[in-house]
């Protein structure tokens, strides 16, 4: 479904019909649960529960008490935001109240039977501040990374979206295809005028500078999607060398079952651990080698697939005087491997290996020696992926889609443009690719505005004077 921005206003209308509440705070035990009210009503709910209006974004102390019975029903603070000036650019006012269940349940309670009132849905509070133009989509995706971020790096990227870096880079670009597309518009629709000469040359300029900037964008290596969904890293090796001995030292507990006993892992054990903050899920997986077992085999087809698929590899082999490199590990040595040498207390290591051109970390998962070496190498490799501190990155699928369908369009547009001319009549169908293209883009923010091309048309041509 498209988003026409011309159309907030007509949203904004149907939206307000009701005010919502909503517990804004975690669910469960609290010292403090923090109520949300948005909506028309909610200067005149506020009054009703609290007894007064209180001074604007000013927490005041009340009694909060059910309208209908006047029975009490805790003592708390309470603050008010009139619109514009408030979260979703309604009317909003917050009650801050003692968070246990029975508590907030009284008080949610006691403002759903208020009449014009009803419990939010979910996500609703962000989707009226969308529709009332305090925020655009990516903005509010945004605010639920941050809700979600488990790490100082997925915060931090969350906290750059809320702000806007991301939406003024697109919007830049999006500002941009409108101005070359508004000059298309003016050649198609305004033949007679005194128009400058060579329009579609310089539309293709500046298309093209765009489209190298939208491909660069691209080929990210998609930082941002790692960072927000959690880089892949694989544990893989022959059986028995200490995988799942290494997962659980590096998860802190005891999550995949260790024994002596060769092929014990025979299914993906997954874990999220927060490394050097960065978001990581750790996979065990059962040990290559040859085996007629079907569930075994099927364990070590499931392996090979999950490497196969891994953003990052750890290869672990067993310290011996010949480590021998099986067939079935040697597929897995590349560039994004490391290869960690186990039982280096039972047979040590003189210098480090290098095992087709990948690094080794000599290591004892029992002794921990070697480990806070590797852990150090692991976290530079994971950080390294994500390229902390960039330019704004690509952080949802969405997103993705929709910058290369943009750039789908443009390079159709360069091509067709090569030979064109007013008089072969291809104007109206390359025309056509820029305004998809401006759509996509659009489609990010949620802001796709065609007036804008009338404004452009008439201030850059004069156009009827």
């Amino acid at each position: 479904m498209e988003i026409i921005s011309v159309g907030r206003d007509s949203g904004r209308c149907q939206f307000q019909a009701m005010t919502i509440v909503a517990l804004s705070s975690g669910q469960g035990r609290a010292g403090v649960a923090v109520i949300r009210i948005s909506g028309s009503r909610a200067p005149k709910v506020l009054e009703e529960v609290a007894g007064f209006l209180p001074v604007p974004r000013l927490a005041t102390r009340a009694t909060v008490r059910d309208p209908k019975s006047s029975v009490t029903i805790d003592e708390g603070l309470v603050l008010w935001f009139p619109a514009p000036a408030s979260y979703t650019g309604e009317d909003v006012a917050e009650l801050h109240v003692h968070g246990g269940l029975a508590v907030v349940e009284a008080v949610v309670a006691a403002l759903c039977g208020m009449d014009g009132v009803r419990l939010a849905e979910p996500g609703e509070f962000t989707r009226r501040a969308f529709l009332g133009g305090k925020l655009d989509l990516i903005q509010a995706e945004g605010i639920a990374d941050l809700i979600d971020a488990e790490t100082e790096g997925q915060r931090q990227q969350a906290l750059a979206q809320v702000a806007g870096s991301s939406s003024d880079l697109y919007e830049s670009w999006r500002l941009q295809l409108v101005n070359a597309l508004a000059y298309l518009e003016a050649e198609i629709d305004f033949p007679d005028e005194e128009l400058p000469v060579g329009l579609v040359p310089s539309v293709r300029e500046k298309v093209s500078t765009l489209l190298v900037e939208f491909e660069k964008h691209l080929s990210d290596n998609r930082r941002g999607e790692r960072l927000r969904d959690g880089v892949f890293v694989v544990i893989a090796g022959p059986p028995n060398v200490g995988k799942s001995s290494l997962l659980n030292v590096l998860a802190q507990r005891d999550a995949a079952i260790v024994s002596s006993r060769s092929g014990t892992t025979r299914d993906v054990v997954e874990v999220r651990l927060n490394l050097g903050g960065s978001p990581v899920i750790l996979a065990d997986t059962a040990g290559l080698h040859d085996s007629e077992d079907e569930v075994e085999a099927e364990g070590i087809r499931r392996a090979l697939q999950r490497a196969e698929a891994a953003d990052l590899k750890i290869v672990m082999v067993e310290a011996a005087e010949q480590i021998v490199v099986t067939p079935q590990v040697r597929t897995l040595l590349d560039t994004n491997t490391l290869v960690v040498i186990n039982k280096i207390d039972i047979q040590p290591i003189v210098e480090k290996l290098k095992m087709e051109q990948c690094d080794s970390w000599p290591i004892s998962v029992v002794t921990g020696a070697g480990l806070d070496s590797f852990l150090t190498a692991l976290e530079k490799k994971v950080a390294d992926m994500f390229g902390y501190h960039e330019a704004p990155v690509i952080t949802r699928a969405r997103h993705r889609a929709a910058m290369e369908n943009c750039v789908s369009c443009l390079g159709r547009f360069m091509s067709f443009t090569e030979d064109i001319d007013r008089s072969n009549g291809h104007i109206e169908l390359v025309a056509e690719d820029l305004r998809i293209a401006v759509r996509s883009l659009g489609r990010i923010t949620g802001k796709v505005d065609i007036e804008e091309l009338l404004d452009i048309v008439f201030k850059d041509f004069c156009i009827g004077k």
